[in-house]
């Protein structure tokens, strides 16, 4: 029998959701993830050999992570045990690789160790496998919805084999939907069910990507909508709509959606388009997002990617950011809209982001570093003895306050930090360095 909480046979029992009664036994039946489990690759024929390496399966919930545990677990020969992350400490961990050095002396037999929820192990609990996994006394198999190099230590990802499941793909979870209307041993077929071919298309977008979401949202409807006198269940798109109630989105704040789609909302910003960088907007707002955090990477881009070619756009940014904090959300949506579109729609250029950047890298270069006399504060009793700001020119003394002087220190003054663009505002900051740089030339 499986150390599985639920056997082949558990699955079937009523009551078991239809998700794990629906849950692949093998391969062929693994619906997705042909990137790695597909015919010939690596994944499929370490699990058709029964060679398993130690690997790590990330990715968002629903995809496939655990099932391909549960098909590990079903073909392979190897002893199986599972620890829950939750409620498994160093102790269980020492135990379960004591036994399973015994069970190599004794019996030559292997033991695959499955960690749902990996991340959840501390650093501590983590270090206690690693010495059995490096010596081969286990095959770990972890799984992660977290991006393992953030949540997993690295000397175990070293050692392990890093296996990415991407989102179920509309086309995957239409086969699951319709497989499970059509098994009648585990499934639904064993009722008369007409599905609507828009509830379907609503079940598999509510799902977004989550095998689970989608077959709880179909069971659920399967279960509350009458059957007419013939004893036939027709769902409609309003009952798959009052299945699924709203849309989910899959984000965790601290995983891999939550850069991946910050990520996609800046450089929307930065590229010019106003319509995806809302519609990430949308999805950091709908997830529940910290508004406050979309804020402040609003501001960052409108210093970072407009910068002097439109400097309204940071000004805007930072009054947003004030604004959610006195509105609060859902009204602070409204200025954190309005920032993010003008900051998408502005001319751009970093010179400044890149200017403060290369004058930083200069200074790592510099060995030391002496601010000129002329620039030094004379405003203390004894300064002029020292002779700090002898030499200085005071700009305003001199027409169009232009002056030919000095302002960087020694070993500086071919140094050049800021190169503006010319787009937007910036081109009249090009052209006043230039008519300064002609004046100062003529002195």
């Amino acid at each position: 029998m499986s150390i599985f909480e639920f056997t082949a046979e558990m699955r079937l029992k009523q009551g078991a959701p239809l998700a794990e009664r629906m849950r692949p036994r093998t391969l062929p039946e693994f619906f997705g993830q042909g990137g790695i489990v597909g015919e010939g690759k690596l994944l499929s024929r370490l699990i058709a050999a029964d060679k398993l390496v130690s690997v790590i399966f990330h990715g968002p919930p629903g995809t496939g992570k655990t099932t391909l545990a549960h098909i590990i677990a079903e073909r392979t020969r190897s002893n199986f045990v599972r620890l829950n992350a939750v409620s498994s400490g160093v102790a269980d961990v020492r135990r379960v690789i004591e036994a399973a050095r015994e069970s190599l002396a004794t019996t030559g037999q292997r033991t695959i160790v499955f960690i749902d929820e990996i991340h959840r192990f501390n650093k501590g609990q983590q270090d206690s496998l690693l010495p059995a996994v490096e010596k081969g006394l286990v095959v770990l198999i972890g799984a992660t919805t977290e991006n393992p190099y953030f949540s997993v230590n690295a000397p175990l990802i070293s050692r392990s084999r890093l296996f990415r499941l991407e989102t179920l793909s509309v086309a995957d979870l239409k086969a699951i939907a319709l497989a499970a209307l059509k098994d009648k041993e585990r499934g639904l077929g064993h009722k008369d069910i007409l599905l609507d071919e828009e509830a379907l298309e609503h079940f598999v977008h509510s799902a977004a990507g989550d095998a689970r979401n989608l077959l709880n949202a179909l069971e659920v409807a399967a279960l509350s909508t009458s059957a007419d006198s013939g004893g036939q269940v027709r769902i409609t798109l309003a009952d798959a709509e009052n299945s699924t109630q709203e849309k989910v989105i899959l984000y965790d704040k601290t995983g891999d959606q939550h850069y991946d789609i910050i990520s996609a909302f800046i450089k929307s910003m930065r590229g010019g388009d106003p319509d995806a960088t809302l519609f990430w907007l949308a999805c950091m707002v709908k997830a529940g997002e910290d508004p406050r955090f979309i804020a402040r990477r609003i501001v960052i881009c409108a210093a970072e990617d407009v910068g002097n070619a439109d400097p309204r756009a940071l000004q805007l940014a930072v009054s947003a950011s004030h604004a959610v904090e006195f509105l609060g959300m859902p009204e602070g949506r409204i200025p954190l809209a309005q920032a993010a579109v003008y900051v998408a729609t502005a001319p751009k250029s970093n010179a400044a982001y890149v200017g403060i950047d290369e004058a930083l890298a200069a200074l790592e270069r510099q060995n030391s570093l002496t601010v000129p006399k002329h620039l030094r504060d004379s405003s203390y009793q004894g300064a002029k003895h020292f002779g700090h700001g002898q030499g200085y020119l005071y700009p305003h003394s001199y027409p169009g306050s232009v002056v030919k002087q000095s302002y960087l220190p020694e070993g500086f003054s071919d140094t050049g930090f800021y190169s503006p663009k010319g787009h937007g505002y910036e081109k009249n900051i090009v052209e006043r360095l230039a008519q300064w740089r002609r004046e100062k030339g003529a002195e």
